[in-house]
């Protein structure tokens, strides 16, 4: 039975994070919502546009899921695709379920959709907000092999709870990008030691962007997805100014720093050089220790 979180496709992790039979899923391969951009410029396309909506129970919890397929263009959001996210987040609104969960895999959005891919992220960010306005938690995973990058790294830090592995990258612009705009010199995305220790899980997790950092496991991620539904949380004034305020202070001690290594170092980390090479739980009851300190 497949085990790597990072080695799963949609299904399998959708499959293996939701109590086993409890998946009914929504628009399905049958159903055939292809992508009418792609079809126009005679592209691939799938017939669930990459991304499976749906649904099912979590530790007996009712609630809605999402899991976007990296495997069909990068998981990359076109109208059809984003619309899905976006409805199934509205759907959640209405009944009242217990949260949302989002396994999240993408790019961004795919440049042959252009505009209606962008229109399509930005209603999904305004879905994931109102949902944890109106009281229901929506939780993220992003531990594949594409990452989460794009329009969808912003959707992603507007969940209540994102969890990520080691393995999982979170941000706006993906390395490719970056190099591409800024130069090699800039940020060499063929250093996959600079790229992980910028943008992976263990970083995002010590910067506060990741709530929660697990092995790369389906029933890791699968526990940890469980305890932040049960956890709950609503967005209100209250969570925006102490995110806010959160964000202020870590720009005060880490603004002036040029590699992860001089933030690690800042935030009192002995032996910053040896993070990427600490096992989660060791770095994970470290930063616990610290914060609490």
């Amino acid at each position: 039975m497949m085990q790597s979180y990072y080695e799963a496709t949609a299904r399998e992790r959708l499959a293996a994070i939701v109590d086993a039979g409890s998946l009914r899923e929504i628009l399905p391969p049958p159903a055939r919502t292809l992508s009418p951009h792609l079809m126009a410029l005679d592209l691939p396309t799938a017939f669930d546009d990459g991304v499976i909506i749906g649904s099912a129970t979590l530790a007996g919890l009712p609630i809605l899921a999402a899991a976007q397929e990296g495997g069909f263009m990068g998981g990359a959001v076109g109208e059809v695709h984003g619309a899905k996210i976006a409805g199934l987040l509205a759907r959640a609104v209405a009944t009242r379920v217990a949260g949302v969960v989002l396994l999240l895999e993408t790019g961004g959005v795919r440049l042959q959709e252009a505009n209606a891919g962008l229109i399509a992220v930005s209603e999904i960010i305004r879905a994931i907000c109102a949902t944890r306005v109106a009281g229901i938690p929506v939780v993220a995973a992003i531990g594949g092999q594409y990452g989460c990058f794009g329009g969808m790294g912003i959707a992603a830090s507007c969940c209540g709870t994102v969890v990520m592995s080691e393995e999982g990258r979170l941000g706006l612009s993906g390395p490719e990008v970056i190099e591409t705009a800024h130069g090699v010199d800039e940020f060499d995305s063929r250093d996959r030691a600079l790229v992980w220790r910028t943008v992976g899980g263990k970083h995002r997790y010590l910067l506060g962007d990741a709530q929660v950092l697990v092995d790369d496991r389906l029933d890791a991620f699968r526990d940890a997805l469980a305890a932040a539904l049960r956890a709950g949380g609503r967005l209100d004034l209250a969570a925006l100014e102490r995110e806010h305020a959160m964000l202020a202070r870590r720009l005060d001690a880490y603004g002036t720093c040029r590699d992860a290594e001089e933030i690690w170092r800042a935030m009192g980390i002995e032996a910053p050089q040896d993070v990427p090479m600490l096992p989660t739980d060791v770095l994970v009851a470290a930063c616990k220790s610290r914060r609490a300190a």
